[in-house]
């Protein structure tokens, strides 16, 4: 199964150049109808900055984060925009230059040092940065922005001001954290991070309680009581795995150690070579891709190791428990080189036959499903198939003691591969996650950036399309209509961007059960293409 190849491809230049702020809010056209019901703020993350002075940043992850926020009351919409007030954005721009390394970018030394400074400050590990561009993200009621080192930024959603900076470090053992936590119907809060010292490198999965309704609300970053639950060694001690995210249900978190792999030394050789972070992530698919599960109420992990032929993941769909299988569904590719490929470079190539060489090359990331048996003992039977229900075409067989080999089954039909495989995938969350589902939104990639809004039954794999020349959609996320009693009952919010026509970008929500728009709001700002975004009730 492959997906068709793309020819006559336009540039996406437009999508990732430097914009302005927009700090006031300002109106927007509205055309059609915006529900009434609909009533917050829709706040959206992403690279919108990528040179200081003469310097210009290398990877479009490198990008100063802008923050976006379409407010939604009564049918009118209003938009407004600010830079993250990050260290990274204050230093370099006082300075008027690139002073702060980001994952592709390696700062260089300050010109107005002597020689042995400059040669003896490449020998000094960079600073993590605390560009927080990829997610929004909520701890104990408070909303955080979020990328995947140490540090994350407290943020006010309403006014987009930033706050402080939040060091994982001073509340937990860990060194870094994923920007897509899970949370849970209590309010508590999971997530991973990476640890490493004598002992070797762990992946450690962090609870952060729910918010104390009783302590008196000040306004400072609240991380108290946050706890490893578990901490997973990693199979290749000087070689871990990436992750973006993990995998969570009802009782159970799971972690995909998948072959890209992190070289710790060349890590720490990169900055003596003057080489950027994402040199260091390579592709190795001579590594399975392991399952690791851990029960999320103890913290204990299972002693049975669950494999399948090497892939990656960037993002889940959702997980659920079956009759004692676990069945989790996720975004996959066979070639984990990807990442390190979003250099701007690449991203402004011209149209035609530069920029389909480019696409062409990368790889398509179609879902999947595995389905894991949760409850193998030394009684389970080797060499059989242990999926026993009749809904999942997905095998798992025990080949060894302790050992489960998966394969996994396509969640969609041939019609998916025309609109280039999907990506950035979003649930009804707050009623379905962790649970039996039907459907999920995400967006379709017939080019290097999204170009389609998707809608799949993952019962009956049929997919509902909105997709139109020229429009490049961000990562769609579903509001549920209020009372909703059915799954599909609300909307589907998605910024839309225009780079055919100059300022008219536009808010647009679909009717989630019939995927036909309902209205849009024009914003007479360009903005760049981004990265995640949430809604945010009563905002």
């Amino acid at each position: 199964m492959r997906c068709p190849q793309a020819s006559g491809l336009e540039t996406l230049a437009t999508l990732v150049s430097s914009v302005e702020e927009t700090p006031d809010p300002i109106p927007t056209t509205v055309q059609g109808t915006i529900p009434t019901w609909i009533n917050g703020s829709f706040l959206r993350n992403g690279p919108a900055k990528f040179e200081f002075g003469e310097d210009r940043y290398v990877h479009w992850f490198d990008g100063m984060a802008m923050m976006h926020r379409f407010h939604i009351k009564d049918g009118n919409v209003t938009y407004s925009s600010r830079f993250l007030r990050s260290d990274s954005y204050v230093k370099n721009t006082e300075k008027n230059r690139i002073v702060m390394s980001e994952f592709g970018t390696l700062a260089l030394p300050d010109p107005c040092k002597n020689i042995f400074a400059r040669f003896f400050s490449r020998f000094q590990m960079p600073e993590a940065t605390d560009n927080a561009s990829v997610n929004f993200v909520k701890y104990k009621g408070d909303y955080y922005v979020s990328t995947e080192t140490n540090y994350m930024r407290r943020i006010n959603p309403q006014s987009l001001e930033t706050k402080e900076k939040v060091d994982w470090t001073k509340f937990v053992a860990v060194n870094s954290a994923t920007a897509h936590p899970h949370y849970d119907q209590d309010g508590a809060t999971y997530n991973m991070g990476n640890s490493y010292g004598k002992q070797g490198f762990f992946y450690n999965i962090v609870r952060v309680p729910p918010p104390d309704e009783t302590a008196a609300k000040t306004d400072c970053a609240d991380l108290s009581g946050a706890e490893v639950i578990c901490s997973i060694p990693a199979a290749e001690p000087r070689k871990p795995s990436y992750y973006h995210s993990f995998v969570m249900s009802e009782n159970y978190i799971v972690f995909v150690e998948q072959p890209i792999k992190l070289d710790l030394l060349k890590f720490m050789l990169y900055r003596i070579q003057g080489k950027s972070f994402h040199k260091v992530m390579t592709w190795e698919p001579k590594y399975n891709t392991i399952f690791h599960l851990v029960n999320r109420h103890t913290g204990k992990a299972s002693e049975v190791r669950y494999q399948c032929a090497p892939m990656f993941t960037l993002h889940q769909i959702n997980a659920y428990e079956d009759n004692g299988f676990l069945v989790m569904d996720m975004c996959c590719g066979d070639d984990g080189n990807a990442v390190g490929e979003f250099t701007l470079e690449n991203i402004r190539r011209k149209s035609g036959e530069e920029m389909d060489k480019f696409y062409n090359d990368l790889c398509r990331n179609l879902p999947r499903r595995y389905v894991l048996p949760l409850n193998v003992d030394e009684q389970t039977p080797l060499d059989q198939n242990l999926i026993s229900l009749n809904n999942y075409t997905a095998t798992a067989v025990k080949t060894k003691p302790k050992e489960v080999v998966l394969t996994h089954e396509e969640l969609h039909d041939d019609t998916l591969l025309q609109y280039g495989g999907l990506e950035f995938p979003q649930i009804n969350y707050t009623q379905y996650n962790g649970r039996p589902y039907r459907y999920f939104y995400s967006c379709g990639f017939g080019h290097v950036f999204s170009d389609s809004l998707l809608k799949m039954d993952v019962h009956t794999k049929e997919l509902k399309v909105w997709r139109f020349p020229g429009l490049y959609p961000s990562e769609p996320v579903f509001v549920a209509s209020p009372g909703a009693t059915e799954e599909d009952d609300g909307v589907v919010m998605s910024v839309i961007i225009t780079p055919r026509k100059e300022k008219s970008t536009f808010l647009l929500v679909l009717d989630a059960k019939t995927f036909i728009e309902l209205g849009r709001a024009e914003v007479p700002v360009n903005i760049p293409y981004g990265t995640h975004g949430v809604f945010n009730e009563m905002g």
